[in-house]
């Protein structure tokens, strides 16, 4: 069958490499599929683009995938309503982190044949069987579909327990020369980067979390850093970035992907998500010692009650602890906050803009948004039990509008004071961060004219 994966644009100058859609490539590929890339990413095509597109060239499928999020989902009604507009509109799969809890109403909505819920690698090579063979989509699990006038919606697909058994993303179907350009914190300005990922799943249950796939599984460090040397050699990839839901999920893993970038020696710096309830000395010297620069830690809150709510399993001194741990390791911290969860109010938002100002390196720009009840997570089943929230089309089509508002307030000051308070903090935030980037411009200044800097190569923005 003859398949285009749809790459939509975010509107930004860099993205990041498709991960999931390079996976299905990859299988779809294996199985005798033709499989080509629509980079509207790369090429910034307005959405008219894919329906001429669509109209001069003949595919069975075209599928999409989107994580949760507003934008997502407006990006995706618009792509939706191009592909749906073709003259040889092919059928239509959607899939991702966002259609997975609620595919009914996403096939509504985007007029998609077919939701692929969690992990796809498996199902894609079942449905395009059954697509192929035109046997009973009722027998192909992990799937939603168009049942004539309805929606049917097949059990889940078992997850897949060894992640070694998934062939690495088809990179060479997909554009690297312009994903390698993603930034991310202490690159340099020569260094190429990629995501990658050594594990799925998660070990917590953060009451905020719509990812609905239980258990964690790492993948085989030799296989993984034997994908990390190839992208090197073969694209001159020089910082990976972990995007596992939680790298730091296994002490062991951890370690044992740290022992296997040593042994290689190879010149790539990385980062991960972590966990500042495993953070130990020794892990985190460890960690830079094989070439990790950053971790993006989930700390969420700076109250005990707050993170006792939202079922965290931290607690603030292991906060305190474990950012000061990475840091005299010479690790950056990404310094994750959010506000509105239950609980939170004025002091608790106090204590976590106290917090920033104090641990901040300035490896990113920080400010707070209001926590998200995204479809799938406990948090917005509790929305709805407290009646903040009807269902999943009031959260899309009026509640959910841009991720730095409220779709659903959890705490007790009114909308009016909830705002107030978050523009107090991020004005706090971003006068901090600009007045710092203010202090090292004239520093540069000061020291470029005192020292007859001869190396000095002119001042940029970037």
């Amino acid at each position: 069958m003859r398949v285009l994966l749809v790459v939509y644009d975010n509107d930004s100058y860099t993205h990041l490499f498709p991960m999931g859609l390079g996976y299905i490539a990859s299988v779809l590929e294996e199985h005798g599929h033709d499989v080509e890339v629509y980079s509207q990413d790369k090429y910034h095509y307005p959405d008219a683009h894919l329906t001429q597109y669509l109209d001069d060239h003949h595919y069975d499928i075209a599928m999409v995938s989107v994580i949760a999020g507003y934008y997502q989902y407006n990006k995706l009604l618009k792509i939706s309503a191009a592909i749906n507009e073709s003259k040889n509109r092919p059928t239509y799969i959607i899939g991702g982190y966002g259609p997975t809890p609620e595919p009914e109403y996403f096939i509504k909505k985007t007029g998609a044949d077919i939701v692929a819920m969690g992990e796809g690698e498996h199902t894609t090579v079942v449905l395009m069987k059954a697509l192929d063979e035109k046997t009973p989509l009722s027998e192909v699990s992990g799937i939603a579909f168009k049942d004539g006038a309805k929606v049917t919606i097949n059990q889940r697909s078992p997850l897949i327990k060894d992640l070694d058994t998934i062939s690495w993303p088809a990179y060479k179907k997909f554009p690297i020369d312009y994903y390698r350009l993603e930034r991310e914190p202490r690159m340099e300005k020569t260094d190429f980067g990629m995501p990658l990922m050594s594990a799925r799943g998660c070990t917590f249950k953060c009451t905020f979390c719509y990812r609905m796939d239980t258990g964690y599984r790492a993948r085989n460090p030799v296989d993984l850093l034997d994908e990390v040397e190839y992208l090197h050699k073969e694209f001159g990839i020089t910082y990976v970035s972990f995007q596992d839901d939680l790298l730091m999920s296994s002490v062991e893993h951890t370690e044992n992907v740290c022992r296997e970038f040593r042994r290689r020696n190879l010149p790539v710096k990385w980062n991960c998500n972590g966990r500042l309830n495993y953070c130990s000395v020794e892990l985190v010297k460890m960690m830079k010692d094989s070439g990790c620069v950053f971790i993006n830690y989930g700390i969420e809150a700076m109250d005990n009650e707050v993170l006792k709510n939202m079922k965290k399993g931290l607690r603030t001194e292991m906060v305190v602890k474990g950012i000061e741990m990475t840091l005299e390791a010479g690790i950056s911290p990404g310094l994750n906050m959010m506000f509105g969860n239950i609980g939170d109010n004025k002091r608790t938002l106090k204590e976590a803009v106290d917090f920033l100002l104090k641990y901040d390196d300035f490896a990113q720009m920080r400010t707070i948004r209001p926590v998200t009840p995204y479809p799938g997570s406990p948090l917005y089943y509790d929305a709805i039990d407290k009646g903040l929230i009807k269902d999943v089309a009031d959260f899309y089509e009026n509640k959910h509008v841009n991720s730095d508002l409220l779709a659903a307030n959890f705490t007790e000051l009114s909308d009016e004071e909830f705002y107030e308070s978050l523009t107090e903090a991020n004005t706090k935030l971003l006068t901090n961060y600009y007045d710092t980037a203010k202090q090292e411009a004239v520093k540069q200044v000061t020291d470029l004219y005192k020292d007859r800097q001869v190396g000095f190569r002119g001042f940029r923005q970037i």
